[in-house]
């Protein structure tokens, strides 16, 4: 018999090298270079080269170093329905969901906290009106997603610079509070000379109801009198957003 070894070794021999390999990868090491590759096209690549789904797994993957986070990442797509939808999702829903610890949870909602952030400073530096999509792009990010309603007014300078960026009323599913004394009564207190209204549609539609012309009509009214302008009011909606100023419709 020959005392050379042989190619693949004995069974023995194979099966503690196969339960080492799952060890490694266990580990947070990465024997199959998934990590690597996907590392690597966000290295090399543009804005679209990962997918939404690899995006979420390779946070996760910081988080959770022991375990292949895919499935993990598709489960929280599925559930949350769009990438904002699980970088904006609460904590405590995002652990709901199996393989979601505290660790993983935090990392997911500091990528919604830096998206929003990095939008808002855009928003900040140039004129509101002048810089419109930044103004859509940031609304989006934080309210598309959402399931009940939300007001916000953005509160303007003379040179239509942002003032201050207030969520006035988070409502239920179809309806949110606006009241036009507040409103106005904020722009005085804080010397705003402009406003912009905004809220979403959980139905994902962005189409303006009645009640919300009404209201905006009774707004533009009221701050007539005291010199503020009512530049606009945005809906926002997952398909999409409606100015109704750009509908003629205030």
């Amino acid at each position: 018999m020959s005392d050379e070894p042989s190619l693949f070794g004995p069974p023995r021999r194979r099966a503690a090298k196969a339960a080492g390999a799952d060890r490694l990868r266990e580990s947070g090491h990465d024997p199959s270079g998934h990590r690597a590759r996907l590392r690597q096209r966000l290295l090399d690549g543009g804005d679209d080269a990962l997918a939404d789904h690899e995006l979420i797994e390779y946070i996760l993957m910081t988080a959770i170093p022991q375990k292949d986070v895919k499935p993990l990442a598709r489960v929280l797509m599925q559930r949350f329905g769009t990438l904002a939808g699980v970088f904006n999702a609460e904590p405590q829903a995002l652990m709901q969901v199996s393989g979601v610890k505290e660790t993983a949870a935090a990392a997911l909602k500091i990528a919604g906290v830096a998206a929003r952030r990095l939008a808002l400073t855009t928003l900040r530096e140039d004129s509101v009106l002048s810089s419109w999509q930044a103004l859509i792009d940031y609304l989006h990010i934080d309210m598309a997603h959402l399931t009940h309603e939300r007001v916000r007014v953005l509160y303007l300078n003379v040179q239509n610079r942002l003032l201050l960026d207030q969520v006035v009323s988070d409502g239920t599913l179809d309806e949110s509070a606006i009241y036009t004394r507040e409103i106005i009564a904020k722009a005085m207190a804080i010397g705003a000379a402009a406003l912009i209204l905004v809220h979403n549609h959980p139905s994902g539609s962005p189409q303006p109801s009645r009640a919300d012309i009404q209201v905006t009509q009774k707004i533009i009214e009221a701050g007539r009198h005291l010199g503020i302008t009512v530049h606009d009011h945005v809906i926002i909606g997952r398909e999409g957003h409606v100015s109704l100023k750009a509908k003629g419709l205030i």
